[in-house]
């Protein structure tokens, strides 16, 4: 029987005895939306952008500017912490898998070079709990994700936001809010093979 994540943080949610500190890894200002709408009442957020997995440098810069756009629309007061682009880390966790489908073994890589990148920094900066905005995309393995953020919590002792944000309607109302605050939507993951397998789909479609 597979662990129902939503209720998992529900439980978290009730058991707090304050707002602790949650660095949140967001992969963009879309995503990132419903999230912290759900969230933010019981945390003192700060966003981590780190995403060396966006292809072009010229998209990962339109998807940051996004998720600052919508932190001031939405009116929230939350601080981001930016870092390096770091394409090579992502280059180098792909090496061999170039051919893999989405959501193979290369997303799996990416997953943990996102997320142990945010439980290092939150555990260097002082912050309680460390979560990830990813599981809120219907393509995303929350399981998968919820694992990772298990054996980094016991390697890094911060405590994960156990979560599946897609639960709920999680993206169903990502994608209401984008439409309500005008935001630039990407058509594909993120990385240059997602993009590649976007382009092939779309030109067998057309044919």
């Amino acid at each position: 029987m597979k662990t129902n994540y939503q209720i998992v943080m529900e439980n978290i949610i009730n058991n707090l005895q304050n707002k602790p500190k949650l660095l949140l890894h967001a992969c963009c200002g879309v995503c990132s939306s419903a999230v912290l709408e759900r969230i933010y009442p019981y945390f003192d957020i700060t966003i981590l952008y780190y995403n060396p997995n966006i292809y072009p440098e010229e998209e990962y810069l339109k998807r940051l500017e996004t998720q600052k756009e919508i932190i001031t629309k939405m009116k929230l007061n939350i601080d981001i912490l930016e870092v390096n682009y770091e394409k090579e880390k992502f280059e180098e966790i792909s090496k061999g898998l170039e051919e893999e489908k989405e959501g193979g073994e290369r997303c799996s890589k990416c997953y943990l070079l996102r997320l142990e990148k945010t439980a290092k920094l939150a555990k260097k900066h002082g912050f309680e709990y460390f979560c990830t905005t990813l599981s809120v995309s219907p393509y995303k393995n929350a399981e998968k994700l919820n694992k990772i953020g298990k054996i980094l919590e016991e390697k890094y002792n911060v405590k994960y936001l156990y979560s599946d944000f897609k639960k709920k309607d999680g993206y169903k109302r990502s994608t209401e809010l984008a439409k309500k605050y005008n935001l630039y939507r990407q058509d594909y993951c993120g990385c240059e093979y997602s993009l590649n397998e976007r382009k092939e789909a779309q030109t067998q479609l057309n044919s």
